[in-house]
């Protein structure tokens, strides 16, 4: 029997004991182009309110006995690390803020990366399945003692914690500050401490580019568009109290390739301009989310952002091969509950390919010159879905140290920000095309959300 189109994957309940050996910084292994004192300019993609954040990201790997010999696991990435700070020598530095609350990177004395070597005293087969992102992993990445949520400044700009296993495979738990680089710059520099990593010496493929003042905003400032996704907006509707009040549980389902590419046919809207994957499945994620949670009242107006990589809109210069900084824009679709519960998947669909392709050059400048008018403060969660998708990024392959292919490589636990739903690539080398969609939900609308999912009805 062919397995189903969708499928919901099971999360394993457990506790990991871990224990902390020590902590080392690292320091870039040679000569880098600053000195103590020495600031670097961050662009206003990289210093919007939601860059403000770690991005935790694990990665598991089995025991590779011809490469164990070689060198224990830790030294050789702590080796490759150091010299891969050399060229990506912003990672040693800090963030402040300057005197109009935006922030910058700084340099002086005992900074550098931070590296927690750890061990746990349990198999990586006793975890269950680690294909499948869980909560349960949150004491393989490592945080300060009382450490602030959403605390970026002062900090080391890359944490990486290996825990060792008992059969011998170990994991990578890592936070990268977003506001030194958005996903794509995050693999690339995954890459380049990898491939050092494996090969001994320095690779770096393509060579890293800083150039953040490629983004400064224009002067005067130019706003050509509304931004509905930075702005405030009250709360009308029971969706956010209904998520943060009830403690959301984290779900994950497998999206077949065929199951993606009925949709995409079936959600094709009628004006005959063609959707993407991405449109179809975000509006129908989006759509069983809002149904599911049963939003009240109905004709209040919800909103979806979603980010979408804008390098290739930069022509007029284009971007630097090499650049690794937040190249990211959120376009936004609103929408009232009504229309979204009542309306057809095509109409939703048609709506979110509209914001996709509206981000343009343009787009990009007016976004940086909003921000530099009318700084965020706040991350804004009112009556608003935010989907990431991961499914083009190379993590699994660029994330091979030595080891091979990670078994997992992504994120953990979305729950300390349930309005966020992520897309990731499905690890396995025989998944043919799927992909998982992981989102939170109150225990008591998962049931409906599943149901929703897995029938997709397009009227």
């Amino acid at each position: 029997m062919a397995p189903p189109w969708v499928q919901e994957l099971h999360i394993p309940h457990m506790d990991i004991p871990v224990t902390i050996n020590r902590m080392i910084q690292i320091m870039p292994a040679g000569p880098i182009p600053t000195a103590d004192g020495d600031s670097l300019y961050l662009s206003n993609l990289d210093d919007v309110v939601g860059a403000r954040v770690f991005t935790p990201t694990v990665y598991f790997y089995e025991l590779n006995s011809i490469k164990s010999r070689e060198k224990p696991v830790t030294e050789m990435l702590r080796d490759a690390l150091s010299l891969v700070l050399v060229p990506y020598y912003p990672f040693s530095g800090r963030l402040r803020e300057t005197k109009n609350g935006k922030v910058e990177v700084f340099f002086g004395s005992e900074q550098g990366a931070l590296m927690v070597e750890a061990h746990s005293d349990i198999t990586l087969n006793s975890l269950g399945n680690i294909t499948v992102p869980n909560p349960a992993w949150e004491p393989l990445i490592f945080k300060f003692p009382n450490e602030e949520p959403y605390k970026v400044l002062e900090m080391p700009l890359l944490i990486a914690q290996v825990t060792l296993f008992k059969c011998g495979g170990f994991s990578l738990g890592l936070r990268l500050c977003h506001c030194i680089c958005d996903g794509l710059g995050a693999m690339q520099f995954l890459s380049a401490w990898a491939a050092t990593a494996k090969s001994g010496r320095l690779i770096t493929n393509p060579d890293p580019c800083w150039d953040r003042e490629f983004f400064k905003p224009r002067d005067p400032p130019i706003v050509k568009f509304p931004h509905v996704e930075f702005m405030r907006i009250d709360d009308g509707s029971t969706l956010t109290m209904t998520l943060w009040q009830s403690k959301p549980v984290q779900r994950c389902y497998r999206i077949s390739r065929e199951f993606q590419l009925w949709l995409k046919s079936n959600a094709q809207p009628d004006d005959m301009s063609a959707c993407s994957t991405f449109d179809a499945m975000a509006a129908h994620v989006w759509r069983s989310w809002v149904k599911a949670l049963d939003v009240k009242p109905v004709d209040y107006t919800l909103r979806l952002t979603f980010s979408v990589n804008a390098r290739q809109k930069l022509e007029n210069p284009p971007l630097k091969n090499g650049f690794y900084g937040n190249v990211l824009c959120l376009p936004c679709v609103t929408s009232t509950v009504s229309e979204l519960v009542n309306g057809g998947l095509s109409k939703t669909t048609r709506l979110v390919r509209e914001a996709r392709n509206k981000v343009s050059e343009e787009y990009v400048k007016s976004t940086v010159d909003y921000i530099e008018m009318d700084r965020p403060r706040r991350l804004e969660f009112g009556g608003k879905l935010t989907i990431t998708q991961w499914t083009r990024f190379s993590i699994y392959e660029g994330a091979d140290f030595g080891w091979g292919r990670p078994v997992y490589a992504g994120p953990i636990d979305l729950s300390p920000t349930p309005q966020v739903c992520v897309f990731l690539p499905e690890g396995t080398r025989e998944s043919n095309g799927s992909m998982l969609v992981c989102i939170c939900l109150p225990e008591n609308a998962t049931e409906k959300f599943t149901e929703l999912l897995c029938t997709a009805r397009v009227d």
